[in-house]
C-alpha cells in the first residue's frame, strides 16, 4: 500500500479511536449521573421512612431504634443486608442452641447487625470475650462495639472469613453463627465460605445459618459435610429455619422445635 493511502488509513483509524473514546467518556458520565440520581432518590425514600417510623414511635410512646437501622440498610444495600428487620428472639435463641457454650474456643459470629443473636449467646452462657463479631456495616459496628465491648469486634466482608480470622484466632473456633443472607451468593462462593469456617472450627463444630428459604442454603449434594435443620420457626417475622452444617458425617443429636 502506498505510504499516502496508508496515512490515510492511519488517520481514519484515529479519528475512530477518538470517536469511541468520547462516546465511552459521554456513556459513562451517564451512567454515572443515573447511578447518582438513583442513590438520592433511594436516600430520600430510606429518610421517609424513616421520618413515618419516627411519628409512629411518638404516637406509641415505644422506641424502635434497631428495626428502623436495618430497615434503612436494607433499602440501601439489599442484598448485603439481606433482611429488613432484625432476627426475632426465637429464631436468636433457636440459633444460640446449637451452640455448646462449655466448649473451648472463641464463637464467631457472621453478619450479627445490631446483636439480638448475639444477646441470645450471652443468654446461653457463652461469655461476651469469646465472641468474634464480623460485621461489615459500619453503623451496625457501633452499636455492637457500645454493646458488647468485651467481643472482638471485625469490621469487614465475612466472605473473605480466611483472611480476617486465620492470624486473629489464637485457637479454633467452638462454633460460626451466620446471619449472612447466603442465598444471595453464587454456589462457589458459599462453599468457599463453609470451607473456610470448617478450616477455623474444632472437629466437628457447628456452622449455624438461618435462611428464610424452605431449601438449605448450602446444597447437600457437594457433599463433604453434614446438614440438618430445626423446625420452621412461624412465629418470626417472616418465618425462618436454622440449618446446622459440620465436616463429614457428624452431627449434634440436639432437634430443635421452633416452640421450645
Amino acid at each position: 500500500m502506498p505510504v499516502p493511502a496508508l496515512r490515510k488509513v492511519e488517520n481514519e483509524i484515529e479519528r475512530q479511536l477518538r470517536l469511541l473514546e468520547l462516546t465511552k467518556t459521554h456513556i459513562e458520565r451517564n451512567i454515572g449521573r443515573h447511578i447518582r440520581l438513583l442513590d438520592e432518590k433511594r436516600s430520600g425514600i430510606g429518610r421517609k421512612i424513616e421520618q413515618q417510623i419516627r411519628q409512629f414511635e411518638r404516637k406509641r410512646g415505644i422506641r424502635l431504634d434497631d428495626e428502623v437501622r436495618f430497615l434503612r440498610s436494607w433499602i440501601e444495600r439489599p442484598l448485603s443486608t439481606g433482611a429488613v428487620t432484625p432476627s426475632g428472639k426465637m429464631l436468636a435463641r433457636t440459633m444460640a442452641r446449637y451452640v455448646d457454650p462449655k466448649r473451648n474456643g472463641p464463637v464467631v459470629e457472621l453478619g450479627p447487625g445490631t446483636g439480638p443473636v448475639t444477646e441470645a449467646l450471652v443468654q446461653a452462657g457463652v461469655a461476651p470475650s469469646r465472641l468474634v463479631l464480623v460485621e461489615f456495616n459500619p453503623s451496625f459496628c457501633r452499636i455492637l462495639k457500645a454493646r458488647y465491648p468485651e467481643a472482638t469486634l471485625v469490621q469487614g466482608d465475612a466472605y473473605s472469613l480466611r483472611r480476617l480470622l486465620e492470624t486473629l484466632l489464637i485457637q479454633p473456633a467452638a462454633a460460626v453463627v451466620s446471619g449472612l443472607p447466603l442465598v444471595t451468593k453464587p454456589i462457589r462462593m458459599r462453599l468457599r465460605l463453609l470451607r473456610d469456617a470448617f478450616d477455623l472450627m474444632l472437629p466437628g463444630a457447628p456452622f449455624v445459618q438461618f435462611t428464610y428459604s424452605v431449601a438449605s442454603p448450602l446444597p447437600r449434594r457437594f457433599g463433604g459435610f453434614s446438614a440438618e435443620a430445626s423446625e420452621r420457626i412461624w412465629m418470626n417475622i417472616p418465618p425462618a429455619r436454622v440449618w446446622v452444617y459440620r465436616r463429614g458425617d457428624q452431627k449434634s443429636g440436639i432437634r430443635t422445635q421452633a416452640g421450645s
